[in-house]
C-alpha cells in the first residue's frame, strides 16, 4: 500500500509538471518527453481494483440461476470471442436488469416482444420456440397487495374482453409453499426441485407427481404424503381462513405472512368484482426461481361434456406474480425494488381463437378494413382514388385493389375472403346521379346513398360513433 501511495504521489507531481509546461508554452519536444514519463508512471501504477465500478454487461450470464429447472430451456449461444450469451427466456429478467442499470425505483409499464424457449413445439397448443409475450409490471414500494390486486384485475379484463371462453385464475404464495414444505419435512436444499414437481399437478395426476418426488428426487414417501394432503386443496377465502387455523402451518412464519397477504388480496379482489374468477390453489407453484410472494396463473375452462362433470383446464394463457428480490441481483449494492407483474401468452391465445373459429366454421377476419371502394366499369381509377381519399380523411378504414381496371366480381370475392363487410361501388350512372352504391357483402343487399351521406351511413353500419354537427 505504501509503495502504491508513493507512485500515486509521483503521478500527481508529474501531471502538475506537464500542465505547468503547457501553460508556459514550452517546446513540443520537452512536453512530449514529460508526457512520456507520466504515462510510464501510470503504467507502473496500474488500475486501482478497490475503485473499480460495477458495470453491467448486457449479454453475459444475465439469465442464469433465475428459472429453476426451466433453465434447460434457455438458448445458450457463444459470440465470436467465446463469451457466453443467451436468447431471452422472458421479459421479466431483462426488465429487472433495466431497473438496476438505470437506478429506477418506481415505474409502471407494459412491453410486447419476442422470447425464446428451447422446448418441444406443439403448434395446436400454441407452444413455440419463438413467440410473443405481453407483459405488465408495477415496480416500487407500495402498501401490500394493492398493486397485486390491480395486476389480477388487468389479467381478468384482458381475458374477458378477448371473449375466448370461461377462465379461472389460480393464486398461491411462494411463502405458503415454502412454509408447507418446511412443516412437511422437506430439506431446504430440495425446496425448489420439489416445487417444480408440484407445479406439474395441472398436467399429471398426484400419483405421478409423488412417484417423481420419491423415485427421482429422493423424497421420503411419508413426506410426499404430507405434501399431498395440502396441495390437493383449492377454494376461496374460506380456505385461506381454514389454513390460518391449521395447527402446523399457522406456526410457520413464512406461511403465516403469505396467508395474511392472500386474505387481504381477496378483500381487494372482491372490491374489484373479480373474486368469482379467482381460486386459491395450493398446487400452483410456478417453477421460476425469482418469485417471492403471490403467484397466479390463468387457465381456460372447457364446457363439460355431460352435466355434473367438473370443468377441465385446456391450458395456461397468462401468469405472473411478485418478484421482490430480482432487481437486487443486478444492483451492485444489492438494493431491492419490489415488483409484481403478469405475462399474457399471445400465440397461445391466437391458437385457441383459431381453433374455436375453425370448429364453428367461421372465417378468420384478416383485416380491419370497413369498406372496399370498387368500380363497376373500366377507366374509373381516378374516381376510386378520390373516393377512398375522402373516406380516409373522414376516419373510415377503406381500401381499393391496386389495379387500374379490376373486374367487379374479383373485387367482391376479395371482400368475402378478407371479411370486409361493405363495398362502395362507383359506376358511370352513379357518378351522373351523385350517389354511391353501398353493398353488404354478407346479405348482398345494395342501396344507393348520396355521396355526401356516405361517411355517416358507413359509420352507422359498422358501429362507429356518428358525427354530431
Amino acid at each position: 500500500m505504501a509503495e502504491r501511495a508513493a507512485l500515486e504521489e509521483l503521478v500527481k507531481l508529474q501531471g502538475e509538471r506537464v500542465r505547468g509546461l503547457k501553460q508556459q508554452k514550452a517546446s513540443a519536444e520537452l512536453i512530449e518527453e514529460e508526457v512520456a514519463k507520466l504515462l510510464k508512471l501510470k503504467a507502473q501504477l496500474g488500475p486501482d481494483e478497490s475503485k473499480q465500478k460495477f458495470v453491467l454487461k448486457t449479454p453475459k450470464e444475465t439469465l442464469m440461476g433465475k428459472y429453476g429447472e426451466d433453465s434447460k430451456l434457455i438458448y445458450d449461444l457463444k459470440d465470436q470471442g467465446g463469451e457466453l450469451l443467451s436468447l431471452r427466456y422472458d421479459l421479466t429478467v431483462p426488465f429487472a436488469r433495466y431497473l438496476a442499470m438505470n437506478k429506477l425505483t418506481n415505474i409502471k409499464r407494459y412491453h410486447i416482444a419476442k422470447v425464446y424457449r428451447r422446448d418441444n413445439p406443439a403448434m395446436t397448443r400454441g407452444r413455440y420456440r419463438e413467440f410473443y409475450q405481453c407483459d405488465f409490471d408495477i415496480a416500487g414500494n407500495f402498501d401490500p397487495m394493492i398493486p397485486d390486486a390491480e395486476c389480477l384485475k388487468i389479467m381478468c379484463e384482458i381475458l374477458s374482453s378477448l371473449q375466448i371462453g370461461d377462465f379461472l385464475v389460480k393464486v398461491n404464495d411462494r411463502r405458503i409453499l415454502d412454509g408447507m414444505f418446511a412443516i412437511c419435512g422437506v430439506s431446504d436444499s430440495k425446496f425448489r426441485t420439489i416445487c417444480s414437481s408440484v407445479d406439474k399437478l395441472d398436467k399429471v395426476s398426484w400419483e405421478e407427481v409423488k412417484n417423481e418426488m420419491v423415485g427421482e428426487k429422493g423424497l421420503a414417501p411419508e413426506v410426499a404424503d404430507r405434501i399431498g394432503d395440502y396441495v390437493q386443496q383449492h377454494g376461496g377465502v374460506s380456505l385461506v381462513e381454514q389454513l390460518l387455523q391449521d395447527p402446523k402451518l399457522s406456526q410457520n412464519k413464512q406461511a403465516l405472512e403469505g396467508l395474511g397477504d392472500l386474505k387481504l388480496l381477496f378483500e381487494y379482489l372482491t372490491l374489484f368484482g373479480i373474486d368469482d374468477k379467482i381460486s386459491f390453489d395450493l398446487s400452483l407453484a410456478r417453477g421460476l426461481d425469482y418469485y417471492t410472494g403471490v403467484i397466479y396463473e390463468a387457465v381456460l375452462l372447457q364446457t363439460p361434456a355431460q352435466a355434473g362433470e367438473e370443468p377441465l383446464g385446456v391450458g395456461s394463457v397468462a401468469a405472473g406474480g411478485r418478484y421482490d428480490g430480482l432487481v437486487g441481483m443486478f444492483d451492485p449494492k444489492g438494493r431491492k425494488v419490489p415488483c409484481v407483474g403478469l405475462s399474457i401468452g399471445v400465440e397461445r391465445i391466437f391458437s385457441i381463437v383459431e381453433q374455436r373459429l375453425e370448429a364453428l366454421e367461421e372465417k378468420i377476419r384478416t383485416t380491419e378494413t370497413q369498406v372496399l371502394v370498387a368500380s363497376a366499369q373500366k377507366k374509373l381509377l381516378e374516381e376510386r382514388l378520390k373516393l377512398v381519399s375522402e373516406l380516409w380523411d373522414a376516419g373510415i378504414k377503406a381500401e381499393l385493389l391496386y389495379k387500374k381496371n379490376p373486374k367487379l366480381l374479383n373485387q367482391l370475392q376479395y371482400c368475402e375472403e378478407a371479411g370486409i363487410p361493405l363495398v362502395a361501388i362507383i359506376g358511370e350512372q352513379e357518378l351522373k346521379d351523385g350517389v354511391i352504391k353501398l353493398r353488404s357483402v354478407t346479405s348482398r343487399e345494395e342501396v344507393d346513398v348520396r355521396r355526401e351521406d356516405l361517411v355517416e351511413e358507413i359509420k352507422r353500419r359498422t358501429g362507429q360513433p356518428l358525427c354530431i354537427c
